[in-house]
């Protein structure tokens, strides 16, 4: 037999519990690489490296195809949420998007509350970044303290001339202040307007009356 095609088999173990954290963890934050998902892996206690995370990442065909059609990025399991039992227990957030009458576009942050239906936040901005989400939240929870939760869209699956892409939810700065506030932001899936249902019906409410 030539050498060549000789090959060393690894006999070391195939890590099934990480491996299922990492699908679970790429299943519901669809925009991360193997990078980002290092860090929640290691703030949740996992000691590993990015360089196993990556192996185990291209091992369970986790790498995004940025050329793909946006249908095969939509189809993510998804579990059931659980329904808010008190308020201020889960927010919901988004962005509505008009035309000045020069031109200019404006970004309307708003945040309201799943369980009393309340709106904890409605801030006019030309431009947002994830550092300004930040603030805003942060100046909300200062009058009735952060929720637990917080819902969002997830900015994956629409079209880059779309103005409505909420990138700063996605932002490394938003995740940041996440986490050291201890809330758990659950993104919605992509092409899914319906995961955030509140917030959307919140939005039809504004437009119609202001």
């Amino acid at each position: 037999m030539q050498r060549s095609v000789i090959r060393y088999a690894s006999i070391r173990p195939r890590r099934e519990p990480l491996r299922r954290r990492l699908r679970e963890l790429a299943q519901t934050r669809v925009s991360y690489g193997y990078r980002r998902l290092h860090v929640l892996l290691r703030r949740e206690g996992w000691t590993v490296n990015h360089k196993l995370v990556h192996r185990l990442y291209t091992e369970e065909g986790l790498t995004q195809k940025r050329k793909g059609p946006r249908r095969r990025k939509s189809a993510v399991t998804r579990a059931l949420r659980p329904q808010a039992s008190a308020p201020n227990e889960r927010w919901a957030m988004d962005f509505i998007h008009d035309t000045l009458a020069s031109g200019n576009t404006i970004r309307v942050l708003s945040v309201v509350d799943v369980f009393t239906r309340e709106c904890v936040a409605l801030i006019p901005q030309l431009k947002f970044r994830g550092e300004d989400v930040a603030r805003c939240l942060s100046i909300a929870g200062t009058a009735r303290g952060l929720p637990t939760v917080i819902q969002a869209d997830n900015g994956i699956g629409r079209s880059p001339c779309d103005a409505g892409q909420p990138a700063e939810f996605t932002s490394k700065a938003l995740d940041h202040w996440a986490y050291w506030n201890h809330v758990r932001l659950d993104f919605s899936r992509p092409g899914k307007p319906t995961d955030n249902a509140h917030i959307e019906s919140f939005h039809n409410s504004v437009r119609r009356e202001c």
